[in-house]
């Protein structure tokens, strides 16, 4: 792997990383047209789709409404004629059945709509069969298409007709239909008016929101990783321009890691290659035996290196990547610390590691993700064993429900401005930065990481007891 240190490497990142932005978002990126004419041609589309299902669905409704009433109606009709007919009918009776033809027209001109007598069986195709019944058995028959009823006199066979309603002689009645449909004609246009200006206040800012969304993919898909969606005017694209930040904000974050490790893994990788190469170069002009031992085993221990290297950089980035699901389980806390502390004591070599845990309740019981925080304890006794000079001191403590681990040294001890610089990863101070105490940086970034799984965090403080470091886990203890 190549370092990044010049500016040939720098600018291969980023061109890396633009290109890696590009296929995350512009795989789905559409080609908006901007402009007036895309949102008129939205608003319309949207407009003639949402006011043509709101017209069908008005005419559905209608009709369905309209003939279940027609029942109704119809009685309502019959009600209201059957005076008429039958004073009509009286009137007819009383003449003898050759005049019925003459008095018929009399009678027709003092009323405002027509009045006739035609033969039963002509009648038998312009009706249907339910009117046919109805008429045959003395009812009144409504003709709808026409707006004509019928009334068969006696046993007779004639039938009296009245109508048209909507006669010559009835102006009103004549111009109810075309009223009727003016009416409808400007109720609906009046309708589609105040939809189209109620639909364009609502697609506006939904519009709105669209091309803020699709600036800002736009702006991330050219390595603008700072580029963030501003808030949605509609609740419709909250979400969405939320989930998209969020989307963004993690990109920035695995790229920035990416960065990072590509950085710190290159510059650490060239110190233990360039000893094997040194050891090899050595191997192969040497024909001591001791001399070979002594340089076959430099190769193995920057061996060990490399393998951990890699091992704690995967670690780092599988946290940084995604926090892991914690899985918590109870534990006797000082006797889980002791374990702990023990299965590590022999990379102490001939440090004094000690252990107390008498500032603990009796039997206590800690709940605790028992794969990671090892990993966090661990990674700050490796960091003690490398700086301490003779002792190192473990203790527990419980304040309130904060339960806290702290780990002291003897050694040099950390400036108080690089307390909190530490836990970055690839961080070290200058001090260490030869072989006997080296390392990546890695380790302590592990160890928040593992305490931010717990709600907690990790500081870094002088040791009160032994005057070196003190680094302290603490979160809550959920006993």
């Amino acid at each position: 792997m190549t370092g990044t240190d010049s500016p040939d490497g720098e600018a291969s990142d980023k061109e890396r990383n633009q290109g890696l932005a590009r296929s995350l978002f512009r795989v789905s990126l559409p080609r908006w047209r901007g402009g007036k004419y895309s949102l008129s041609k939205l608003f319309f589309n949207f407009y003639l789709l949402a006011m043509g299902s709101f017209v069908a669905i008005a005419f559905t409704a209608d009709f369905v409404i309209s003939t279940a009433q027609r029942g109704i109606t119809d009685d309502y009709a019959r009600r209201f004629m059957r005076g008429t007919i039958t004073l009509i009918e009286t009137e007819l009776f009383r003449q003898p059945r050759s005049t019925w033809p003459k008095k018929i027209k009399e009678l027709d001109e003092k009323f405002s709509y027509s009045l006739g007598i035609v033969e039963r069986m002509t009648l038998d195709r312009a009706l249907t069969p339910t009117q046919v019944e109805k008429l045959d058995a003395g009812d009144i028959a409504i003709d709808h298409d026409g707006d004509i009823m019928y009334h068969r006199l006696g046993t007779s066979s004639q039938v009296l007709v009245v109508g048209p309603l909507a006669s010559s002689r009835n102006p009103e009645l004549k111009d109810r239909l075309p009223l009727e449909l003016r009416l409808r004609l400007l109720t609906w246009s009046l309708t589609g008016v105040i939809f189209g200006i109620a639909l364009w206040f609502w697609v506006r800012p939904v519009w709105r929101d669209l091309e803020a969304l699709r600036q800002t993919a736009r702006d991330l898909g050219d390595g603008n990783f700072d580029a963030r969606s501003p808030p949605a005017r509609s609740q419709l694209f909250s979400t969405l321009a939320d989930t998209m930040n969020g989307m963004a904000e993690r990109v920035q974050q695995l790229l920035a890691t990416h960065r990072e490790l590509s950085c710190g893994i290159s510059h650490e990788l060239r110190t233990p290659i360039a000893r094997m190469r040194f050891a090899l170069e050595m191997l192969a002009e040497t024909d001591e035996a001791a001399e070979r031992e002594r340089l076959w085993a430099m190769m193995e221990d920057d061996l060990d290196e490399l393998d951990h290297l890699i091992d704690t950089s995967l670690t780092y980035a599988r946290f940084e990547r995604e926090a892991p699901e914690a899985h918590f389980s109870s534990v006797r806390f000082a006797d889980w610390l002791a374990d702990e502390v023990d299965s590590v004591r022999l990379l102490g070599r001939q440090l004094k590691v000690s252990v107390d845990t008498a500032a603990l309740p009796d039997n206590l019981h800690v709940d605790l993700d028992r794969k990671a925080m090892p990993y966090a304890l661990r990674n700050l006794l490796r960091n003690a064993f490398k700086y301490a000079g003779k002792e190192i001191l473990v203790s527990a403590e419980l304040i309130g429900e904060r339960i806290m681990i702290h780990v002291d040294d003897d050694g040099i001890g950390i400036p108080p401005d690089e307390r909190e610089h530490i836990f970055s990863a690839f961080t070290r101070l200058d001090r260490s930065r030869d072989r006997a105490t080296g390392g990546y940086g890695l380790g302590l970034a592990i160890a928040r990481r593992v305490l931010e799984l717990h709600d907690g965090t990790a500081t870094a403080d002088a040791s009160p007891h032994l005057g070196g470091a003190r680094f302290t886990l603490e979160w809550k203890a959920h006993q």
